[in-house]
């Protein structure tokens, strides 16, 4: 068995939301000449092949692949933080349902987990909660910043408190990166700012003391945890020698918390995933591909698979994680 939990997915028909808000650079897709483009506005943003929208293409490719089960979450320029609270939720209900629905239709391939207005955060948890309770979801995804706000802000404990009791897992993935007006030229955004910006997520919510406020939050980052498992020594050093300037809100060491939350198997490369367990445990690390996007692993699984690992480990890695992560049989 075979649980993905990074794909990511969207509507194959979707509201033009900049002429129906009136502003912004909101993502609608247009079909032309055999292409999906992924309008950015008025704008071409990206192409995207027929998997990212039509379910038939994904499970034959997940067949092909072995993937028993994917989790369905929304593409990240999609989160839609920067638009009025109003019109987040809105989108944000429109991408949940369009999860939902797919689900349904065959709940024995996909798992959803929705996407939700955090620039406002009553109307976030009040979607989050319609997302577990209405849709049946068990998770949520986010970004790693919300309008250049840290996870750690003190804005959002309401949200992790309420994540919290509702048993509702976080998907944390990279956007707006770090730096990412300075490094344009070479795919440096992707290569290099997503593994930093996440490795921003994880750090924030330790220093910040979000895993010590809230002990039960079930929370897995994106590729392989970025940076943070590799820089990890040089953090806890800071910390050290500095708490000064490192330790002001949560006294305890960064190393202390690598039981507290999850990452992906998106590394690419089996001296870096020896490392990853080293570092993470073989008990938090789930299968990830970032289906279906071309840096992601195109054959989910296929590093774990060939690598030589002690018995049982495999099946941990590759669905048994998951379902700790989700809390799901």
């Amino acid at each position: 068995m075979k649980i993905d939990i990074h794909t990511h997915i969207m509507p194959e028909h979707m509201p033009n939301w900049t002429k129906k808000f009136g502003y912004g650079e909101f993502i609608h897709l247009e079909h032309r000449n055999c292409e999906a483009c992924m309008m950015k506005g008025e704008k071409q943003f990206r192409v995207v092949e027929q998997n990212c929208f039509k379910v038939e293409e994904r499970v034959k490719d997940m067949d092909a692949t072995g993937v028993s089960m994917q989790v369905l979450s929304t593409i990240p320029v999609l989160f839609n933080y920067w638009a009025s609270a109003k019109d987040g939720h809105e989108t944000s209900r429109f991408l949940n349902d369009h999860i939902a629905e797919e689900v349904d239709r065959q709940p024995d391939r996909f798992i959803g987990i929705g996407t939700v207005p955090l620039q406002d955060i009553d109307l976030a948890i009040k979607e989050m909660e319609r997302c577990v309770k209405e849709l049946r979801m068990p998770g949520l995804e986010i970004g790693s910043n919300i309008n250049g706000k840290n996870l750690s802000d003190p804005s959002f404990f309401p949200f992790y408190e309420a994540a919290e009791k509702l048993g509702c897992a976080l998907f944390v993935h990279p956007w707006e990166m770090i730096g990412e007006e300075q490094m344009q030229k070479y795919w440096l955004p992707w290569l290099v700012g997503m593994p930093a910006e996440t490795t921003r997520a994880i750090c924030s919510m330790i220093f910040g003391g979000v895993f010590e406020k809230f002990p039960k939050l079930r929370v897995a980052f994106a590729h392989g945890g970025g940076s943070f498992p590799y820089t990890l020594g040089r953090i806890e050093h800071g910390f050290d020698v500095r708490p000064d300037l490192v330790a002001v809100d949560n006294p305890v060491s960064p190393r202390n918390y690598l039981d507290h939350f999850w990452v992906d198997s998106l590394v690419h490369d089996p001296k870096t995933m020896h490392y990853l367990l080293d570092v993470m445990g073989n008990n938090k690390i789930c299968l990830g591909s970032d289906y279906p996007f071309p840096l992601g692993e195109h054959h989910p699984g296929k590093l774990i698979e060939e690598m030589t690992l002690e018995p049982g480990v495999k099946e941990m890695l590759l669905f048994k994680n998951a379902k700790d992560w989700l809390a799901i049989q």
